[in-house]
Order: C-alpha cells, then structure tokens, then sequence
C-alpha cells in the first residue's frame, strides 16, 4: 500500500505538528524530572574523569519513562562494601524543550544531552546519570530527529558538591554525605541519639548543625557519631565542625566534645596512618621483603651485571 499523500516526507509545518504531538504525548503519559548539568572543575585528561565535579543548575522538564514494570535491574548483589543496587531507566525527552530549557545556557551550538549529567526523578527521589544519548530513534520519521533517548543508571553520590538551589535536591544531597567523629561526653551515660539535632558554635553568630545517622557507644563517657544534613547559619561559605569544640543536642541539651574528626588521613583510632613497610602505603621500600617490588631491586638480575 503506498504511503498516504496528506503528508510528505520534509514539509516543515508537519514536522512540527508531528513534534509538537509528541511534545504533548510527554506532557501527558511522561513525568517532570531535574535535568542538572554536569560542571566539569579539573578534568583528567588521562582518565577522562573529573572527581570534583559540581552541579549547581537545575531544569525542570517532561520525561516519558519507558520502564513501564519497573527499574531494568542485571542485579542487586552484596559486595565487600555493601548491598548494591543497579538501576537503570530510559528516559525519553523532547528535542525542543530541552533546547529551550537546558541548551539556551549552553555554549556549544550543537548542545545536547552529555553522559555524566544528572537527572533526578522526585516520583522516587532518586538521582539518575545519563551513561548513553541516542539521538535519532525514532529514525527520522517525517525526515525529523524530535526526541532524545537517555540510558541512565543510579547515580553514585561520592562528595560531588550540589548547589541547585532546589530545596527537594539539596535534601537529598545532604542525606547522602556523612562525617563522622567522635564524641567525648560532658556527663558520663548521657549519649546523644539517632535522628537527634546536634549543634556547634563557631563564633561571631555562625552555627553548624547536623543530624545523628548513626551511633556507636565506645563507653559511658565516648562515642562515635556519624553525622547527616548538615547546614551552617550564620554564614554564606562552607564551614566544618572543629576539633575539640563543644557540640550540644537538642533533645537533651546533653554536651560533648569533639576529640577527633575522622577523614581520609586518619584511621579508625583517629591517629594519622601510620607507615607500615609491608604495606607500602607511604613510600616505597627500602629493604627486601620477600614479595616482588621493582622499587627495591630488579628481581630478575642487573643488566649492567658481567657474567
């Protein structure tokens, strides 16, 4: 049967019907999601990552999630750092409205969805990353490209730094990013509890507080906090719990000071990392062990050796 001759194959006024169909069709049967760009800080050229990337945009658009029966899983399984989940969703967006939503801010003329960029869908709260674009499915029907297709997977918070200014990410943010310290108590027996608001002073009308994810009593007077949402009043930069000061909840009004703040240079007793030869986790060795380290020796023989 041939092809019906009301329409032709590159007529723009029924390119646009066609698109503006579609756009209507997201609008009804699709979701509104966060689309927030990726900001690269200091890409590595080598790995072509960037680990202080920062997201401090955000755009609201109409997405259709083509996961009718749920998230595409290949597995949640249990590694040596936890449970791990693998989601993954395919987001379908219009052409058009992101051009004129997201792309108008960008500076590359031929701007479209990136692979590293966010989206954050709030039906689950939870944040998906774009890992493929493909850009011409539907393929070229009425000789038009109207939609993006987007594979996503579930996004790995690891300390990026949002500031979108939407107040529903911002929460989700701060829930995902702990620090964790330990507590010696001003009255022995009087622990802080989960879910608790604690509080320091920093001078000059600047507090920071958090909220207790999780407690471990260590004895009657010490206990170590990890510590979730945590926010400074009184201040317009970023600003950290200090050594040694005093924190106060507000339950109780219980007090405590801060004897040490864990970070990545000190261990589980809050001392720094000492050098261990055998683990080489400061320098190179300077004496033989018994396990095969060029910075030692060459195992196989000095070439400058005569024999």
């Amino acid at each position: 049967m041939p092809r019906s001759v009301y329409f032709s194959q590159a007529v723009r006024s029924e390119q646009e019907l066609y698109e503006d169909l579609i756009i209507e069709s997201l609008k009804i049967y699709g979701q509104d999601v966060y689309y927030i760009p990726r900001t690269l800080v200091n890409r590595d050229d080598i790995l072509n990552e960037d680990p202080a990337s920062k997201f401090d945009d955000a755009f609201i658009i109409e997405a259709y999630l083509e996961n009718v029966d749920g998230f595409d899983s290949t597995t949640d399984l249990y590694s040596k750092f936890g449970l791990e989940i693998r989601d993954e969703a395919q987001f379908v967006i219009s052409r058009k409205v992101w051009n004129r939503r997201v792309g108008l801010y960008e500076t590359d003329t031929n701007a479209k969805p990136k692979e590293g960029d966010l989206l954050f869908l709030p039906m689950t709260n939870k944040f998906f990353e774009i890992g493929f674009v493909e850009d011409d499915k539907p393929f070229y029907q009425l000789s038009n490209l109207p939609v993006f297709k987007l594979t996503c997977t579930l996004f790995e918070y690891s300390d990026e730094d949002f500031d979108t200014g939407i107040e529903v990410i911002q929460d989700q943010t701060n829930e995902s990013y702990q620090k964790a310290m330990q507590i010696t108590l001003g009255t022995a027996n009087q622990h802080f509890e989960v879910e608790e608001i604690i509080s320091q002073s920093l001078g000059s009308g600047v507090t920071i507080s958090a909220e207790v994810a999780q407690r471990t009593k260590v004895s009657s007077t010490l206990e170590t906090l990890y510590l979730t949402n945590i926010t400074v009043v009184g201040a317009t930069t970023y600003k950290e719990f200090t050594l040694n000061g005093t924190v106060t909840g507000a339950s109780n009004s219980y007090t405590g000071t801060i004897s040490t703040l864990y970070n990545d240079v000190t261990d589980a007793t809050g001392t720094a990392w000492g050098s261990d030869e055998q683990a080489q986790n400061v320098d190179f060795e300077l004496s033989a062990d018994g396990f095969l380290d060029f910075s030692e020796a060459n195992p196989f023989g000095d070439p400058s050796e005569t024999y």
